[in-house]
Parts: structure tokens; C-alpha cells; sequence
């Protein structure tokens, strides 16, 4: 009898889906309403953001994640769609 091999990686089945769990690192929109010189102006970068989530899927133009779920059914909570292009890393978590 073989048994099934266990992944190095944190994730969860959810009808028979497995979703892996990820730390993924991106850019967000930095705004500011108040004056500025060009040296404040120029300093000025957008934030740099960590997200630990499950991957709930990919493709050429989006990341959809979600944190909560709901055991034994595809009721997903905490949900997020990230542009790729604000992407930076994205990172499997390991158990």
C-alpha cells in the first residue's frame, strides 16, 4: 500500500482543491495631498506591502487570494485581486 506524499508546503483541500499559502509582496498606491518641493515629491515612493494569503488562482493579468474559508464547502472570505504588475515576490510557505 503507498502512501499519498506529504507537501513541504502550508496549504488546504477544499472539495478535493488544494490551495497553497503564500507571503506575497507587493506595491500600493502611496497618495498625499499637501504641498511639496520637488525634493519631498521625488522621495516620495509607493508602499511596499506583505500579504499572507491562499492563492486562489493566477493568470496573465491577476493574483486572487483568500485568507478564510469556510471547511467543507467553497465558501471563500478575505478576499483580494492583485494586478500582476503590482506584484514584487511571491513566496510559498513552507510548514
Amino acid at each position: 500500500m503507498r502512501r499519498a506524499k506529504k507537501s513541504k508546503y502550508k496549504s488546504v483541500v477544499i472539495k478535493k482543491k488544494r490551495y497553497y499559502f503564500y507571503k506575497i509582496t507587493w506595491a500600493d498606491i502611496t497618495g498625499d495631498s499637501g504641498h511639496a518641493n520637488e525634493f519631498d515629491f521625488l522621495g516620495f515612493l509607493p508602499s511596499i506591502m506583505v500579504t499572507h494569503a491562499y492563492l486562489f488562482n493566477k493568470d496573465k493579468k491577476n493574483i486572487r487570494t483568500f485568507a478564510s474559508y469556510e471547511e467543507g464547502d467553497e465558501l471563500f472570505s478575505d478576499r483580494n485581486v492583485f494586478p500582476i504588475g503590482c506584484i514584487i515576490k511571491m513566496e510559498k510557505v513552507t510548514l
